[in-house]
């Protein structure tokens, strides 16, 4: 009997047993040679923790709020797509998993379920839609009218993905979309074959700053802009009214070469000034990877693969444990860092590895 996973990575290796050779390298790969991607996971053991002793922690919480809304730990689960490659269930696993640990799920435009089915499924979850904005106009207009009739919380626009990034794995699997997958967030004539090829189609890149107050007047909810990596773009993001950002690299499938998500993370704090909500994904394996980010300034994280690597594994309940993981390490960071909650941790509780 093969032992039970005990940290994601596991899951990982795990994930890849189980897997066909195209879906885990869609999933696993990066752009280009992946250097950004492999830095992602590297820039945290670039930060050392700096523990403070004989402080009271005989009563630690993981509990923290983002966008006012009360979650169980500082960690969400991201928007990945296509996950019917990874579960037969698709999306559907993963969001009930992230409701029954009290935290955010975020539904990518390119799933295999609509807004509407991940409310069914969970009835009491937190949910976001992340948001791919069409040249057609009313296409978006009606997947963002879907996602506020269907209780989400948040729309996540993401903007760092005007064209898609070269991911070389995907050329060497001959990675397609087979016809019969569900896609139903997007036009029905780009299902099947080179979807790269098409996705001209699925995302606008005329697009710009000012485009943001269309979008911010199709709803109430809040609007967080996923892909920011300078300081630059972050004021811009806070200029046009925004709730949040997430520091983002697209978990280095993008473009090759930019920086680590952490790298890239105390300058956009530093240029949010507390205006907006930042929060940060990519290369996040550990809770103590949580536990730096937090320290740096990010109310929150966002876990991609590793939780697909645990709905690979064990449907629901691979993601489900996965979270407590992750969750489990971040209580014992904290304690064990001198504080009560993750509101408690500083910028002098990091300090940059020599």
């Amino acid at each position: 009997m093969a032992p039970e996973p005990v940290n994601v990575a596991d899951y990982e290796r795990l994930a890849e047993d189980r897997l066909d050779s195209g879906p885990f390298a869609y999933i696993a790969g990066g752009a280009g040679d992946e250097w950004t991607m492999r830095e992602n996971v590297a820039a945290f053991n670039r930060w050392v923790l700096r523990p403070r002793v004989l402080v009271d922690v005989s009563s630690v919480t993981t509990a923290t709020t983002v966008l006012g809304q009360d979650i169980s730990m500082p960690i969400l689960v991201a928007p990945t797509a296509f996950q019917r490659f990874v579960h037969p269930e698709a999306e559907a696993p993963a969001a009930r998993a992230a409701a029954a640990a009290g935290t955010v799920f975020c539904l990518s435009t390119l799933s295999s379920s609509t807004p509407g089915d991940i409310a069914a499924t969970t009835p009491e979850g937190k949910n976001w839609f992340q948001l791919y904005w069409s040249p057609d106009r009313d296409f978006t207009a009606e997947l963002v009218a879907a996602a506020a009739a269907a209780g989400f919380s948040a729309i996540l626009l993401t903007v760092d993905l005007p064209v898609a990034g070269r991911r070389e794995r995907d050329i060497r699997a001959a990675f397609e979309l087979p016809a019969d997958l569900p896609l139903p967030n997007i036009a029905a004539h780009l299902v099947g074959g080179d979807f790269h090829a098409a996705l001209g189609e699925v995302v606008d890149p005329t697009i710009t700053w000012r485009d943001l107050d269309w979008l911010a007047s199709l709803t109430e909810l809040p609007l967080v802009v996923k892909g920011i990596l300078t300081a630059e773009d972050a004021r811009l993001a806070c200029e046009h009214g925004v709730a949040g950002v997430v520091v983002s690299n697209h978990g280095g499938r993008q473009l090759d070469g930019v920086s680590a998500t952490l790298d890239a993370l105390p300058e956009v704090v530093e240029a949010c000034a507390g205006e907006v909500a930042v929060l940060v994904d990519g290369g996040v394996r550990r809770g103590t990877d949580a536990v730096k980010a937090l320290a740096l300034g990010a109310q929150a994280v966002l876990i991609g693969r590793a939780a697909l690597w645990g709905l690979a594994v064990d449907g629901e309940a691979g993601v489900r444990r996965v979270l407590e993981l992750l969750r489990a390490e971040v209580e014992l960071a904290l304690t064990l860092l001198g504080c009560a909650s993750p509101e408690a941790l500083t910028r002098a509780h990091v300090q940059r590895s020599v």
